[in-house]
């Protein structure tokens, strides 16, 4: 059956653990790990970030375990599930003899592989393979929660792994038992991430097989193919492009075999920020008066009335993103902005993909992640992405300022570039695209008409005295006024460029760094 449960925003000054219901818990490290040093996001790269520059959000719901109802950080760039009990042993679980170890890009998490019956969005499956954590380090436990839900492929899974080393297929991700037990119903997971400036209690949908029906729509939007097309280990897709201002910029990538012109991006709920090559970076903050790159805090420091108006090619499709998500002020000192994009300076995903993509993303767009349904043999289809554009650019310009004031920007638009062409047209939407193909059935009628104005205008230029002596001569006709041009408008008026779906979220920043798992 297919089920949704909310996720809420809502935040804290302190470590708050709670349980029941499925809101979402947040708030600020817990003092005694802030100078904790771990690992960055990037494993590739050999830098350290302590908790302190980790910021104030991320999203959790619940998941039962052993009949426990368990908060956890949920994830799409990670595949397992683990919890940190706050009492041993967990009941009605049963411990493996197998002890394993999740490195993650920050902390770790270690203890044994267990067996229970789990529950997740109102779905029981009989026997899931987790891991007991007896110790870990890793933020998602000062914020609120006690432990991580991997919603990615079980490729990337690293209990399923360690089990089939074993010879057994028990250590599948929950997710993947949840639709094995309900094959008749479709294999997809979606999910909205919202945000405020000021609100405490702002509600998120997670739903397993159907979608929000605030944002039906985006079933009718492209189906975006993964990276690689068949049997990816994580939720990457292509990008076409980003366009800062009025910029369109070119992307590449550094992963074998991508066609050119295209970036190979990874999809990742469990990350408030966004990691980017170096040049990327550079494009959307360093044309801004003021903005300067610190390279002690790895990111750069933006002046927070400077408003960035930014937006993402994908698969053909815009999608702009909240200024005040790409530019959020600093915990505790809202007269600094930092960029919520940053630079790397080796491979962010060492070679299996170019951009990391997070939350500062994410809170912009529903998306729907789709598996691929069960065949008759048990084969599921080549999984898609599809994604439904949240934010009006023109609504986001006017939040932003706002909130850290001056005056908004009107008549904001994107325009979709065909990769390495440079030709540009007006399409931000499948609806638009209807649009436009619409109109060009009747574009021949259309200019037909422009010039045929153009040609009267010109002939009534020329002989207007003779036309008005032969006008007061003829009484059988009326008497008309002076002629007055109007052309046919061949503009698309604003509305009909971008419908958003919803009001625009307000942003206030996400920034905890996703735990990033070893395949």
């Amino acid at each position: 059956m297919a089920v949704k449960i909310p996720i809420q925003k809502a935040k804290g000054s302190r470590l708050d653990r709670r349980s029941g219901g499925t809101a979402v818990s947040v708030s600020k490290p817990s003092s005694k790990l802030v100078n904790s040093q771990v690992l960055a996001a990037s494993s590739s790269i050999g830098s350290t970030l302590s908790l302190s520059d980790v910021q104030d959000l991320i999203y959790i719901a619940n998941v039962t375990i052993g009949g426990v109802q368990y908060p956890v950080q949920l994830d799409t760039g990670s595949s397992d599930l683990w919890v940190f009990p706050t009492a041993a042993p967990l009941p009605n679980a049963t411990d493996s003899s197998i002890s394993q170890n999740l490195t993650y890009g920050i902390g770790w998490a270690y203890g044994q592989i267990a067996y229970a019956q789990a529950e997740f969005a109102g779905i029981s499956v009989s026997q899931q393979a987790y891991l007991n954590v007896s110790v870990a380090q890793n933020p998602a436990l000062s914020y609120g929660a006690s432990g991580v839900l991997g919603l990615g492929f079980d490729s990337l899974s690293t209990i399923d792994a360690v089990i089939n080393k074993t010879g057994a297929s028990t250590g599948r991700t929950l997710l993947y038992n949840l639709f094995q037990d309900n094959p008749s119903e479709p294999n997809f997971i979606a999910f909205s991430l919202q945000s405020s400036t000021d609100g405490d209690n702002i509600q998120g949908t997670f739903a397993v097989g159907e979608t929000d029906p605030q944002y039906a729509n985006v079933t009718n939007t492209n189906k975006i193919p993964t990276w690689p097309v068949s049997s990816p280990s994580r939720w990457t897709v292509l990008l076409d492009s980003f366009i800062v201002g009025t910029q369109t910029n070119d992307v590449s990538s550094t992963v074998s075999g991508v066609p050119s012109n295209k970036a190979v991006v990874l999809l990742d709920s469990g990350t408030s920020y966004t990691y980017a090559p170096v040049d990327v970076c550079t494009a959307i903050y360093g044309g801004v008066a003021g903005a300067q790159y610190d390279s002690s805090m790895g990111q750069w420091v933006v002046p927070c009335d400077a408003e960035i108006d930014m937006a993402l090619q994908i698969d053909n499709q815009i999608y702009p993103l909240n200024p005040l998500d790409i530019t959020p002020t600093t915990p505790g000192d809202n007269s600094t902005c930092v960029g919520s994009f940053l630079p790397q300076t080796e491979s962010v995903g060492a070679g299996q993909f170019d951009w990391l993509i997070g939350d500062n993303v994410l809170r912009s767009v529903y998306a729907l992640y789709d598996f691929g349904d069960f065949d008759s043999s048990g084969n599921t289809g080549n999984p898609y992405v599809q994604m439904l554009a949240l934010v009006d650019p023109n609504q986001a310009s006017a939040e932003f300022h706002a909130a850290r004031g001056g005056t908004p920007l009107t008549n904001i638009t994107y325009n979709v570039s065909n990769s390495g062409s440079g030709v540009t047209t007006v399409s931000l939407s499948t609806d638009v695209a209807d649009t436009i193909a619409k109109l060009s059935q009747y574009l021949p009628a259309m200019l037909g008409v422009m010039a045929l104005n153009a040609l009267v205008l010109t002939v009534l230029t020329i002989s207007y005295a003779f036309e008005l002596y032969l006008h007061k001569q003829t009484s059988d006709m009326p008497e008309s006024g002076p002629h007055t041009y109007e052309p046919v408008s061949m503009a698309l008026t604003e509305d009909t460029l971008f419908a958003p779906p919803s009001p625009a979220f307000k942003g206030e920043a996400r920034y905890l760094e996703r735990p990033k798992s070893i395949a």
